[in-house]
């Protein structure tokens, strides 16, 4: 190994290392209070909103974003971070007050008081664990891993990258619960912000601050009806993704619900909504950019590409930390959240209520990393990851919000139809999304189907108005319309004044 390569080596074991050892000195010095679910779960409910807006920022943002979002190389892709603004804001205004005054641990806990059911609780902490383990786990490991063998032109193959950023991650996430997941997001985050718009401002650099070239449609905020993403989308399916995936996603809700009280929660959500605003939008767009008129399209490997090509030489072993760093963080955050959603949502329901919490958990995050790297061949040949994810989410992420929106707006629904609904959701939106597309290739004629997003907004309003009708039907209940009423207008108004 040349002189160069040891000093690459020894900035990114050094980097990682003085993240590692500030973490385990925060974690070692902590107060320790409340019950072992608490504590491993959510921090002893003592996380501060510096690290609750980091954490929020780091677990989205991880190679997956930088890797895929640059892939599509277009301006249009910025409007999926900056929609995140007001799905955070939306997050704190209405989300947070419910979330503590209903106490929860688990974003499916308020599904269980609303609904007075614990079985609509496992059901969606269930369909919660498996997105986690076989999309969101796996994805993070292929997508780091694609990223590393790109930049530095490895040989090595990318299961096995895979496997020692599983093992790395794994460690964060057992070795200190919430806690470790969320201090170590945040001082990681510095170094991948800071790495990230350093490589925006470099490809700029290259090509000279000038986009002269670049097709017009790459260039533009306006998406056309055949585009990635149609204008009209932001007014239909994104709001609901963006409300979903801020609102109701354990992963991310969880830094929300470990904070002391509802006023830091909500300074967190706030903080991280202005680091999407500001900080952002440059990394996820202007490399891909540049890479395509230095390269033309590449694909998944532009961001790999572009680094290589603009970073100097001997900062390459920092800017491998900081891809390093943004998977842990949202790697080693998924497997916490996965592991709560086991153990308060299906095993002391169920199984043992009063069972040794951390050891448990502990077992579950090893196998879910063993799984989620046994996973990561079948998403090699994607032909844009981010658009995939995107995509799948939907199989689930429509149903889900929807029991939350049927809950919250509406008295006296029985939770089994909203159960049934979330199969129903499921399956139309997998016909709509997927089949229709299958039956247009034996069918030219047939009519092209909506964007996926569109998709998204008939299949959440779809699963309200069969939830409604199932339960008027078939288990004879009358629902109410819970905002119609004067109170409930008056704790609305409370809630956006808090």
């Amino acid at each position: 190994m040349s002189a160069a390569n040891l000093v690459q080596l020894g900035v990114f074991l050094g980097l990682n290392l003085i993240v590692g050892i500030i973490t385990w000195l925060h974690c070692r010095k902590a107060d320790r209070s409340g019950s072992e679910a608490k504590e491993y779960f959510l921090a002893g409910n003592s996380l501060n909103w510096v690290f609750i807006a980091g954490s929020l920022t780091l677990t989205n943002i991880s190679t997956d974003t930088l890797v895929g979002w640059n892939g599509n190389q277009m301006l249009l892709v910025v409007c999926w971070e900056l929609a995140g603004v007001p799905g955070l804001i939306l997050l704190a205004k209405i989300f947070v007050p419910l979330y503590y005054k209903y106490k929860c641990t688990t974003v499916t806990e308020l599904l269980e008081r609303r609904y007075n059911n614990k079985h609509i609780r496992a059901t969606v902490g269930s369909i919660f664990l498996l997105g986690d383990v076989f999309i969101f786990l796996p994805i993070m490991l292929y997508t780091s891993s694609l990223l590393l063998k790109t930049m530095f032109g490895l040989e090595i193959p990318l299961v096995v990258i895979a496997s020692c950023t599983a093992l790395v991650g794994a460690a964060y996430a057992i070795g200190g619960g919430l806690r470790a997941v969320a201090i170590s997001d945040t001082y990681s985050g510095v170094i991948v912000l800071g790495m990230a718009l350093l490589i925006a401002f470099l490809a700029l650099n290259a090509v000279d601050w000038d986009f002269t070239g670049i097709p017009a449609e790459r260039l533009t905020l306006i998406g056309g009806p055949d585009s990635v993403l149609p204008w009209q989308t932001l007014l239909t399916g994104m709001i609901f993704t963006q409300l979903f995936y801020w609102s109701t996603n354990q992963t991310i809700t969880q830094r929300i619900l470990a904070a002391p009280n509802i006023r830091e929660a909500q300074k967190g959500a706030y903080g991280a909504a202005l680091i999407r605003l500001l900080i952002v939008p440059p990394m996820v767009v202007i490399p891909g950019l540049c890479a395509y008129k230095l390269f033309g399209p590449l694909g998944d490997a532009t961001y790999g590409k572009i680094v290589s090509h603009v970073l100097p030489h001997w900062l390459l072993g920092a800017f491998a930390a900081a891809m390093f760093a943004a998977v842990m963080t949202s790697y080693n955050a998924t497997l916490n959240s996965a592991a709560s959603l086991y153990v308060c949502d299906i095993h002391q329901k169920y199984i043992n209520a009063t069972g040794r919490i951390k050891w448990l958990s502990i077992w579950l995050q090893v196998a879910f990393a063993i799984l989620s790297v046994a996973m990561v061949p079948l998403y090699m040949g994607a032909e844009s990851i981010i658009q995939l994810i995107q995509q799948l989410l939907g199989l689930f992420s429509m149903p889900i919000l929807a029991a939350f929106i049927t809950g919250l707006l509406f008295r006296n629904v029985d939770a089994r139809a909203v159960i049934a609904t979330i199969i129903f959701g499921a399956t139309f939106y997998a016909t709509l999304s997927f089949g229709w597309p299958a039956l247009l290739n034996n069918h030219p004629t047939w009519p092209k189907p909506p964007h996926f997003l569109h998709l998204m907004f008939i299949t959440v309003w779809a699963c309200v108005g069969f939830a409604l009708a199932l339960n008027r039907i078939v288990f004879g209940k009358k629902s109410e319309f819970e905002l119609g009423t004067k109170a409930s207008w008056r704790n609305v108004i409370a809630v956006l004044k808090a």
